[in-house]
């Protein structure tokens, strides 16, 4: 029962294209060493201190990034092919241990795609798509297009946070043993579904020690925020510019806290709340997900006869309830000879609700499961989710999804505490509540405590941060801009409001929020407090 396989809560945006690859394939008519990671040898111990006062060598901090031409991502980042000539990639070194910063270091994988004009070149504008645990050198070149404007003036560019990808990316199992893993169930029902699932939970976390253990102590948020501001030096920007997606304003709130006059221009979009812990993010989440799925049931109802779960939206909750329980008796064949599972369609329909655009394919998914008897679309938007590509090969988003999460949260929960909190989780959601409830058992036995309850974000002195919140927001409810708003401190978040449904506002193509964060990002023009658009 690990925190990657239950947390929905910060996940990286889902492409619906990636769905729809994956639709085809099932035959549908989307810091340390490591295995994978590389660690190099030790900068010389003579190597002179770096004059920006951040307390990191000068071979950190002068270090010339060789670009070339990238690759096609690896299996560790999700796949894929090579993105073309427009783009470069490079590794940067950084500590292993900021707290040993002429230690041990290793390597993370950057890409860009160099400013095109017209315009005078405001400098690098650094992204990160969110997760915890999703690599932004698979991700960036497939959003490009939206951040075509930016690129005028702004050298795109991202990153593999440590943990991730090929940035010493954490790996805990095969792809063979989490496929075994899928009937475990993730919403135990008696003892013996328990002691399965803690069993399972157990085998996981000893498999991440056994092949991530050395990387596992410093896969933490507040390391990935320094590891951007080495990144801001290398890169030889003065100030970073930042564009943060999902857990990635959470980075980006950690990171102006501890570097806040090296702020630029930044973007927060789609918002975590730093004031909850690890249950209250839960519970929120559930919320936001029941929300996001009713606001779904609506707009199907008026399709009509077309629409599985029928013309009144509280009648369709039920029927998806229903659904659930079914499967959790009896799971689907598909046409792969896998099986949809209960958690596997839990895990699918949450992937439709992160994007207005993907709720066609829901229905479609919940017509096949109900009408016909099987699972292959819920299936591959659930493979979506979980970075499984058609070959059966895995990404480390839950790997890695799961490892900065235990360092980051310190609390741990127990059978007891969860069984305690299921009515509230129940009454939130009768969909997601008892499997996000459940989750809070995944860094139960994690061999690394956890550092913080919330994490700071406060940043008194930073210039100002553009904080935008979606109404419809299913993973990071609407209610944490506010919140992020009020802890970076007075004069420093902006916040601005988009009223839609999905995950994030600024990929929503609504010309008011392109425009609104464009001319922030491209002239500096700070909305007013309190903008709305859509």
């Amino acid at each position: 029962m690990s925190s990657s396989s239950r947390t929905i809560r910060t996940r990286a945006l889902v492409s619906v294209t990636a769905v729809v690859a994956l639709v085809a394939v099932a035959g549908c008519g989307g810091d340390g060493e490591t295995e994978q990671g590389k660690a190099s040898s030790k900068p010389s111990a003579s190597a002179p201190a770096s004059p920006s006062g951040s307390g990191l060598p000068g071979s950190l901090t002068g270090q010339k990034l060789d670009w070339s031409t990238c690759p096609a991502p690896s299996v560790l980042q999700g796949a894929g092919e090579a993105p073309g000539s427009a783009w470069q990639c490079a590794t940067l070194k950084a500590p292993l241990d900021y707290a040993d910063p002429r230690g041990e270091t290793i390597d993370l994988a950057m890409i860009r795609a160099k400013a095109t004009g017209p315009g005078k070149r405001i400098g690098s504008l650094l992204f990160n798509f969110g997760g915890p645990g999703g690599s932004g050198v698979s991700s960036l070149p497939g959003f490009a297009d939206d951040y075509a404007k930016l690129r005028s003036r702004y050298d795109l560019v991202s990153f593999d946070p440590r943990g991730v990808g090929e940035s010493a990316g954490v790996t805990c199992r095969s792809d063979e043993e989490i496929d075994a893993s899928d009937a475990v169930d993730g919403t135990p029902d008696d003892k013996a579904e328990i002691k399965a699932a803690l069993a399972e939970s157990e085998k996981y976390i000893k498999g991440c020690e056994k092949r991530s253990g050395k990387v596992l102590p410093h896969v933490d948020t507040v390391s990935a925020a320094r590891d951007m501001d080495l990144m801001r030096q290398v890169l030889g920007d003065d100030k970073l510019s930042y564009f943060g997606i999902s857990y990635g304003t959470e980075l980006g709130g950690v990171y102006a806290h501890l570097y806040p006059k090296r702020v630029g221009r930044a973007v927060l979009d789609a918002v975590v709340d730093p004031t909850e812990d690890p249950e209250q993010g839960a519970l929120g989440q559930a919320k936001g997900f029941q929300l996001a799925l009713d606001n779904y049931l609506k707009d199907c109802a008026e399709k009509g006869a077309a629409c599985p779960t029928g013309g009144d939206p509280a009648a369709g909750a039920d029927k998806i309830v229903a659904l659930l329980q079914q499967l959790d008796a009896k799971p689907l064949p598909t046409e792969s000879g896998r099986k949809l599972t209960q958690d596997g369609a839990l895990s699918g329909i949450a992937a439709a609700l992160y994007d207005k655009e993907s709720w066609k394919y829901l229905t479609l998914g919940l017509q096949e499961a109900t009408r016909l008897g099987k699972g292959n679309l819920l299936l591959a938007m659930a493979d979506s989710m979980s970075g499984r590509d058609e070959n059966g090969h895995y990404s480390n988003i839950s790997a890695a999804n799961a490892a900065i999460n235990c360092v980051d949260d310190r609390q741990r929960y127990s059978v007891a505490e969860v069984k305690a909190q299921l009515p509230r989780f129940r009454k939130a959601s009768p969909v997601f509540g008892e499997y996000l409830a459940w989750g809070l058992l995944g860094c139960t036995g994690w061999p690394v405590d956890g550092t913080t309850d919330t994490p700071d974000v406060r940043a008194e002195g930073s210039a100002p941060i553009l904080v935008v919140g979606n109404t419809g927001d299913p993973a990071t409810p609407y209610e944490g801009a506010r919140k992020m708003v009020q802890e970076l401190g007075e004069g420093v978040g902006v916040e601005v409001t988009y009223k839609g449904q999905g995950h994030g506002a600024y990929n929503s193509g609504n010309a008011c929020m392109t425009r609104t964060v464009n001319d922030y990002l491209l002239d500096g023009k700070v909305p007013a407090e309190g903008a709305t658009c859509g």
